[in-house]
């Protein structure tokens, strides 16, 4: 019987691996089984026609023609981009039992070029022979011939088979109790994101005969190219994509690979390496561009082995390069990629492009994460002022295999339809979920796409972005119950920008020469460094500077020892003349560190003393209550606003648009509470963040006391019934 569900299939190879158990640790199963599942794919396709091929190589040889000028023929031949030239086949291969290993590699050999780079990367050749020395070869071949399992991709197509190559990665490593990878995105969410993402091309959506470019720069085993490219000719069957990737995992890369050929797509198209850069290995479109960008980067990951070779393009090229906006922090380097992948657009319409939109899944960091500079608020920034972010869509937890934290889909464009523009859509999707029968790792939820009874929230989601409504509504399921709920607003782009004003209070401080505070100024840091020398540690010089330095320490003790331990000062100014004119009286010359030390050590603050003033006059402002506005831009203030994004960055032409604003802001905030503070201009900083649950936060009441009391009665009366059936 052949297996065509994803499920039976993967339950029957994970126990075929099972027969690796002893020379091979679970989590090592991948190197058999994996390249074993592309290699028996590529044999079906190759089967029917084995024998047209070679002997089509056999005619060219007779006529001396050059391997190298044989390709094309070959090709035609096999009906197929590729061929194998070595009398093998996986039945025939079984028939030698004795020289298997060895006829193994050359059946492997005898693929043309691009397959045999595919299986490079794989390095299954290292494992043959230790399969063979372990007499595991032969049992493992001899299962994948078998009528039980059926690999052909007439009858496992690309897009279930990736399923099949993510599930066997997450149970193989599941057992070794490691993660299931950065690369699986579930299956309805790639499809989500497709509709989405053609939403708004009319071009696609009716029918028409047109051409697309699809790109994938994390693309792993393929999964979103394939389900993306699936879900696209559904749609419009005559459609022409081109799909687009690149990955910087060999296995993944093969795997990807190998299905663009079964499905006759370029292989070139997926490029190999890591494509933020990491020394060797870059970009590997540098010229294309792209139509549409799906993409599922990994999260909450370090970006340092890419260090080097971001921040010099950063600092080099600047706006020229991919990274203009800003650096995330060295922990999150989500948005890096989507940077990547802003500068792979199309032009946009109105500069007589085509233009290009971008879905990509981030966590939560990206929406708020950063100081407000260049951080991921500046890449925020220049994302949402070129009115480049279309909607950003909050999906249910629980959603993906190896983590059950919330996910966002940003859709960004630069060919947002007109009544889109200078706008920003949030959906609330975390409720469009239904619970899966079987959990898989982390996943226990899944966006329901109408089949098998499952209400259709795919749909629901494509009406609400598509509606565009800023209140526009969907009937979720709510603790059991269906409700009208709100999920999705709109926002005007400025809405998510925000000023930080820096709000400074007085320093105030009394001063007092109690035993207590007299005992601080021993351990004050300028005054240690009297009884410290640089001579020779133990040399005379070294003895009679430390003794030196101590005689200079107790007189300093001794003369604020005169002064009145009982009285209390709140004048900064007044105490310190007096602790100059008494130290002056006892002989003793205090430097100004020294006095500053004394005067920090002798003080405590004291909201009803004195305000302490700087040399100008002017208060000092107390670090300890220094607090931050966050403000709102205001709505005459046009985007973008011209405000560089380097740290060093000029605030001038940023205050003379804001500073009025936040006058106004400050005495109607601020001064009502405190009114000896004031604003401090010169710090203010420009932030943009992207509150998805704060704006669809919902207040629920707290219960009433008395129905938690009378819970809190009914557990104890039933807790007391069951310790009365114990005694008895």
């Amino acid at each position: 019987m052949a297996a065509t569900s994803h499920s039976t299939l993967v339950n029957f190879i994970f126990e075929l691996a099972n027969k690796l158990r002893g020379p091979y640790k679970p989590a090592q199963y991948r190197r058999v089984m994996l390249p074993l599942i592309v290699l028996r794919r590529l044999d079906l396709v190759l089967e029917p026609t084995k024998a047209a091929v070679l002997a089509k190589h056999k005619e060219l040889e007779a006529r001396g023609m050059k391997r190298e000028l044989q390709h094309a023929a070959l090709v035609k031949a096999a009906g197929q981009p590729f061929y194998n030239l070595s009398k093998y086949t996986f039945k025939t291969l079984l028939a030698d039992h004795e020289h298997l290993a060895q006829n193994l590699v050359t059946y492997i050999n005898g693929f043309s070029s691009v397959v045999r780079e595919v299986f490079q990367r794989f390095e299954f050749e290292k494992e043959i022979p230790k399969l063979e020395d372990v007499n595991r070869l032969y049992l493992i071949l001899q299962d994948f011939v078998s009528p039980d399992i059926n690999l052909h991709p007439d009858v496992l197509p690309p897009w279930q088979m990736g399923y099949v190559f993510e599930e066997l990665i997450r149970r193989f490593n599941e057992q070794a109790n490691e993660e299931a990878g950065d690369h699986f995105t579930p299956r309805e969410v790639i499809r989500l994101m497709a509709a989405l993402t053609y939403t708004h091309d009319k071009d696609v959506t009716s029918g028409k005969a047109v051409s697309r470019t699809v790109y994938d720069p994390t693309c792993g085993t393929g999964g979103m190219l394939s389900v993306s490219e699936e879900y696209t000719r559904e749609i419009n069957p005559k459609i022409n994509l081109e799909l687009f990737g690149q990955d910087y995992n060999p296995e993944s890369w093969a795997i990807c690979c190998a299905d663009m050929l079964i499905k006759n797509e370029p292989v070139s198209h997926i490029a190999f390496g890591d494509v933020l850069g990491d020394g060797k290995s870059f970009d590997g479109h540098p010229r294309e561009r792209f139509h549409y960008m799906l993409a599922n980067p990994p999260f909450g990951v370090k970006w340092e082995p890419q260090k080097k070779t971001v921040e010099e393009e950063y600092t080099k090229l600047g706006f020229d390069g991919r990274f203009g906006p800003g650096l995330p922090r060295i922990n999150e380097g989500s948005l890096l990629f989507l940077l990547h992948m802003l500068s792979k657009m199309h032009p946009s319409p109105s500069k007589g492009g085509d233009g290009s939109k971008i879905a990509v899944v981030f966590n939560g960091s990206p929406l708020f994460a950063g100081e407000p500079g260049p951080s991921e608020s500046n890449i925020r920034r220049w994302i949402i002022e070129n009115d480049l972010l279309d909607a950003i869509v909050a999906l249910p937890d629980q959603l993906f295999y190896n983590t059950g934290i919330n996910t966002y889909i940003w859709l960004v464009s630069n060919r947002k339809p007109d009544y889109r523009q200078g706008k920003v859509q949030l959906i609330d999707a975390t409720r469009h979920y239904v619970k899966m029968k079987k959990s898989q790792g982390n996943k226990r939820n899944e966006i329901g796409d109408g089949l098998d009874g499952r209400p259709d929230h795919i749909a629901d989601i494509v009406r609400l972005y598509d509606e565009n409504k800023d209140g526009g509504t969907s009937r979720v399921l709510v603790d059991g119950k269906m409700k009208e709920l709100v999920c999705s607003k709109l926002f005007d782009n400025r809405d998510f920008g925000y000023l930080r004003l820096t709000v400074e209070r007085p320093l105030r401080l009394n001063f007092q020469a109690s035993p207590e505070r007299l005992a601080r100024v021993s351990e004050a840091s300028e005054f240690k460094k009297l009884a410290t020398s640089k001579k020779k540690h133990g040399s005379e010089a070294f003895r009679e500077e430390i003794a030196a330095g101590e005689k200079e320490q107790a007189r300093i003790l001794a003369a604020l020892g005169k002064l009145d331990a009982a009285k209390l000062v709140r004048n900064r100014d007044d105490f310190s003349a007096t602790v100059k004119a008494t130290c002056k009286g006892a002989g003793v010359k205090l430097s100004g560190l020294m006095l500053k030390a004394i005067l920090a050590a002798l003080a405590e603050r004291d909201p009803t003393a004195d305000i302490c003033t700087l040399p100008s006059g002017k208060p000092e402002p107390d670090a300890e209550l220094r607090d931050t506005e966050l403000v709102q831009l205001p709505p005459t203030v046009p985007l973008p606003l011209p405000l560089l994004y380097t740290k060093d960055a000029d605030n001038t032409d940023l205050l003379t648009l804001v500073q009025p604003h936040l006058a106004a802001h400050f005495a109607r905030e601020v001064l009502p509470h405190w009114p000896d503070a004031w604003p401090d201009y010169t710090k203010t900083k420009l932030g943009y963040e992207i509150p998805v649950s704060r704006h669809f936060y919902t207040y629920e009441p707290p219960r009433e006391l008395s129905d938690i009391e009378a819970d809190i009665k009914g557990l104890e009366g039933e807790i007391l019934d069951m310790l009365k059936e114990v005694a008895v």
